[in-house]
């Protein structure tokens, strides 16, 4: 069998940096906040779902005011703290007998008790999501860098790390930072599917499944966000694989498919809940711009929004810079940027915001590459330091 090679050179150890640059700000804020009446819901809840014998018991009494929101978040939130209990009662039977851990045979209070016993319970709770931000910005550079090259892949994961937007959705248990992954995933797995089928079919595959996966976990985070990417998908695969179209509507129904059957495990496996899916109204949407208004406006992203404007001001007069690889993206940011959900309070101006870095990398290594490449590399450096500064100075505040 022949082992994938994976390389590792200046372009990965410095993307790898400003990872650990995020990682950084995220436990820094987590170190300074205290377990809150949100973080014991989304873990009760995870555990519960995790741990009870019927999954009903949990996401309808103690998370009933869920409105239709996903489950990924609170299986996410409770995992590592089901894991710990497993692993403590299985080493020195911590807190022993059983019954003082689960009185009744139920979770009562075990969690929230738990804060006074263990230092790191506020850890294991925010850790997951900050795990799935870490993920998103390494595929947000792995994209833009395979798009744009080394300088369009730094700039973009530059502004994602130091975006106070993005930390404080990471440091905080919610499905907006899930479905910001996930619908990132979907849409540019879509791509490297179309592109995919111009080659071999034993290269679809992995792509194949990946696509499912990311679709399924999209879903279980929020309906809207899969519903949104699937339809993205379906945009620009008939795009791409232009003799192909037929093979590529197999393959989006295909993925389709086995996103539900991944949804449906979420749900234990079991109809009633199942169905809640389809009857809870998380895909139910209208349009506002307060949220964009709130990111426009808040002057810790003044440098991304300088960033901005001068990527659409060279988008449109940069002949260049109007192509496929930077109009993808700016195509989802603006169908994304005013969408509000009515039935369940979620936040879809922050999933557009890996599609606004993807397009900023994307302008920005274009105008690098131009006659006037020497002041923008001065423009360049100076955002993402300014945009860094601003972000730390805000950690105060995302922490508060």
């Amino acid at each position: 069998m022949k082992l994938v090679r994976i390389h590792i050179g200046r372009p990965q150890r410095l993307a790898a940096l400003l990872l650990l640059c995020f990682f950084g700000e995220c436990l820094w804020v987590i170190h300074h906040q205290e377990l809150s009446t949100v973080d014991y819901r989304y873990a009760r809840c995870g555990r519960e779902m995790w741990e009870r014998p019927s999954l009903l018991a949990g996401y309808f009494t103690t998370c009933g005011n869920l409105n239709g929101d996903g489950t990924f978040a609170y299986r996410a939130a409770g995992l590592p703290l089901t894991l710990e209990r497993a692993v403590l009662l299985s080493v020195d039977h911590f807190r022993a007998p059983a019954d003082r851990l689960y009185p009744g045979g139920s979770l009562n209070g075990s969690t929230w008790e738990a804060r006074h016993e263990l230092a790191s319970v506020v850890y294991l709770i925010h850790l997951p999501f900050v795990f799935f931000g870490l993920w998103l910005g390494g595929g947000l550079w792995w994209v833009a860098r395979r798009l744009f090259g080394n300088e369009g892949g730094f700039f973009a994961l530059a502004l994602y790390c130091f975006c106070p937007a993005v930390v404080s959705m990471a440091v905080t248990p919610n499905n907006d930072v899930l479905a910001m992954w996930g619908l990132y995933g979907v849409i540019y797995t879509a791509i490297g599917v179309a592109h995919a089928m111009q080659g071999p079919r034993r290269k679809w595959r992995p792509r194949i499944a990946l696509l499912t996966l990311a679709l399924g976990l999209t879903a279980a985070a929020h309906l809207l966000a899969a519903i949104f990417g699937f339809v993205a998908a379906i945009a620009f695969t008939m795009y791409l694989a232009e003799y192909r179209r037929s093979s590529a509507m197999q393959v989006l129904i295909l993925a389709a498919v086995g996103a539900l059957a991944i949804v449906f495990a979420f749900y234990g496996f079991r109809l009633p809940a199942f169905s809640y899916v389809f009857t809870g109204g998380a895909a139910r949407f209208w349009f506002s711009l307060a949220g964009v208004s709130r990111f426009v406006t808040d002057v810790s992203n003044l440098p991304i929004m300088i960033a901005s404007a001068i990527a659409i001001l060279a988008y449109a007069l940069h002949r260049p810079s109007r192509y496929f690889g930077n109009t993808a993206p700016l195509l989802v940011l603006l169908a994304l940027a005013p969408l509000v959900t009515t039935q369940i309070v979620s936040a879809p101006w922050v999933w557009a915001l890996p599609f606004l870095f993807t397009f900023l990398g994307g302008v920005f290594s274009d105008v690098l590459e131009s006659r006037q490449r020497k002041l923008f590399i001065v423009i360049t450096g100076g955002i993402v330091a300014a945009q860094a500064l601003e972000c730390i100075l805000a950690l105060a505040l995302i922490a508060g």
